[in-house]
């Protein structure tokens, strides 16, 4: 089931009313948003200098507009359009959104935006705009947040992240996936549950200063 219009996060697969057992406190959601906003505006002033030559760079080495965008489901099951320097060309044969490391349709100069996590930085955007926040679950393409059921969907009532504890474990994804024999069916049974389990924990137990952690041991991993 492809997602349209966003997530009724209200209701699980069956249409039954659920809330979740715990919610981030209004405190907590003031604080989170704010340290955002200031952080992502900082951001942007002093990454400006690597986001234009990066964007120019990608738009040469693929030969159009060096910004990715694509529909992902954010806070409250809303879409929204994220926005990464691209790093992969377009191959028809291809149809796949999961990603190894030996993925052809990545070119050289997008593996060096990929090492260096250059790639990352317009998502600055979405967090000064308010779409996403520095961490939260990884914001995932339609057609995922909505398997989601039961208390799982607490993840879908805070603002997904560019970082979390689900993404510094996975921090080599890709080279996980180029080891399986179908990376798809991997990354769909294995590593997705995975990724809702540290996420539904991240929002049950919620911390702002753990949130500091997690930016801290993604600046230095």
């Amino acid at each position: 089931m492809q997602l349209q219009k966003g997530v009724n996060v209200n209701s699980d697969q069956t249409g039954e009313l659920k809330r979740p057992k715990q919610r981030l406190s209004f405190f907590n959601q003031f604080i989170k948003r704010s340290f955002d906003f200031v952080v992502a505006a900082i951001g942007l002033i002093l990454t400006g200098w690597i986001i234009i030559p990066a964007y120019i760079g990608a738009s040469i080495d693929m030969r159009e507009s060096g910004f990715f965008t694509q529909t992902r489901i954010g806070k409250n099951g809303r879409p929204f359009t994220v926005i990464k320097i691209r790093t992969m060309r377009y191959i028809p044969s291809i149809d796949t959104t999961v990603t190894t490391t030996h993925d052809p349709r990545i070119t050289s100069l997008g593996r060096f935006f990929r090492k260096t996590k250059i790639d990352e930085l317009p998502q600055l955007v979405n967090v000064f705009l308010g779409h996403m926040s520095f961490v939260g679950p990884r914001p995932d393409v339609p057609g995922f947040a909505d398997k989601l059921s039961g208390d799982d969907r607490i993840i879908l009532f805070i603002r997904p992240g560019i970082t979390g504890p689900a993404t510094l474990k996975y921090k080599n994804e890709e080279e996980i996936l180029a080891r399986q024999a179908d990376p798809e069916r991997y990354n769909r049974e294995v590593i997705f549950s995975d990724k809702v389990r540290l996420n539904r924990e991240y929002v049950e137990n919620y911390s702002f200063w753990k949130d500091i952690q997690y930016i801290f041991q993604t600046i230095i991993s």
